[in-house]
């Protein structure tokens, strides 16, 4: 864990001297312009700098964007965002260009396991449902019986027979909170983690309650303070929400306390702190994660006037990836 938390450090300043400082107004108007020629539509991350928010056509999670990119009549997609995502949005509307600016930009926890590794662990359980979160490759979703957000995931896993085995990747603190709220004995959990989620540590939950009686906490299930949200007592209970990255900014509209704590990456605070008369503020100001700040300025034109960034799906991973997808979106899709 120490090297984690070293690497946020090294994450934080250098975001701070870098790409979190937005653009000179000049250079937003060039990118407003090269916008309205292209005709492409821009979807942007909730952890996205808060001038890519701006600039976008579309903000929300990942999931959420794909399916407004499925769903808009525009035939070009600018995704603002990490490289799972415009799989995703990809493997949903294949017919479409898809680009994805900032081409290295991966994700740590995606990256905790391969198809290869999936497909092993699924042969030492037969007749195991998989669940795949949906910040995974197309090649391990192409091997899952269904993905999940952290919205949804416990009213889809909550839906699978008790007396069936599940497995759930990749994330080892969202996979835990499910199956300790739903108390399920039959589900084994992956341990992959997003590096910035876990370095929000207990004990950073834990010292923000104590110090502040009136705050209340909004905290993303995958943060390695999930499990001691989950088990904190009253009155402390009380004050803890663990919520989407699209929940908290819904909840933030109605949202009767005057300071909030976010235990997420730091690029939602730009949408939660639009309402006022509350104070957003992060648990840790080192939860930036690098992967979703790699969009440039030049990175953006070059996608919105030459197509650089395109995104291709192998044809058969696409469509296997497809049904876990849709079998999300559809219960009556679902193999149980």
């Amino acid at each position: 864990m120490a090297q984690w938390r070293a690497r946020a450090r090294q994450t934080y300043i250098y975001l701070m001297l870098s790409q979190t400082i937005a653009p000179a107004p000049e250079v937003i108007e060039e990118l407003r312009d090269a916008h309205r020629r292209s005709g492409a539509l821009i979807v942007a991350h909730n952890y996205q700098p808060g001038w890519i928010q701006d600039l976008a056509d579309v903000t929300g999670d990942s999931l959420q964007l794909a399916r407004i990119a499925q769903s808009h009549p525009a035939t070009r997609i600018v995704f603002c965002g990490v490289r799972f995502m415009a799989e995703t949005a990809k493997i949903l509307a294949p017919e479409k260009t898809v680009l994805l600016p900032a081409r290295d930009a991966g994700c740590s926890l995606a990256d905790t396991i391969t198809a290869e590794q999936l497909a092993a662990w699924r042969d030492e359980h037969p007749g195991a449902i998989v669940v795949a979160y949906v910040n995974t490759s197309a090649a391990v979703k192409a091997l899952a019986d269904v993905c999940v957000t952290s919205a949804n995931a416990l009213e889809i896993v909550g839906s699978i027979p008790t007396d069936r085995t599940v497995l759930f990747l990749p994330d080892v603190f969202l996979g835990t909170w499910i199956k300790r709220t739903l108390r399920r004995a039959q589900m084994l959990v992956w341990h992959g983690e997003c590096h910035v989620h876990a370095a929000l540590e207990p004990a950073l939950l834990e010292r923000v309650l104590h110090d502040d009686p009136d705050a209340v906490v909004y905290v993303h299930p995958e943060c390695g303070c999930t499990t001691s949200a989950l088990l904190v007592d009253e009155p402390w209970s009380r004050r803890v929400r663990l919520l989407s990255t699209t929940q908290m900014v819904q909840a933030a509209s109605t949202e009767t306390h005057s300071r909030v704590i976010v235990a997420t990456e730091t690029g939602v605070l730009h949408q939660l702190r639009r309402h006022q008369g509350r104070r957003f503020e992060p648990l840790a100001r080192s939860a930036v994660c690098t992967y979703m700040h790699r969009v440039t300025p030049t990175l953006l034109r070059a996608a919105l006037e030459d197509g650089w960034g395109a995104v291709d799906v192998d044809p058969t991973t696409s469509a296997a990836a497809r049904k876990s997808l849709l079998a999300m979106l559809d219960p009556a899709r679902r193999p149980w």
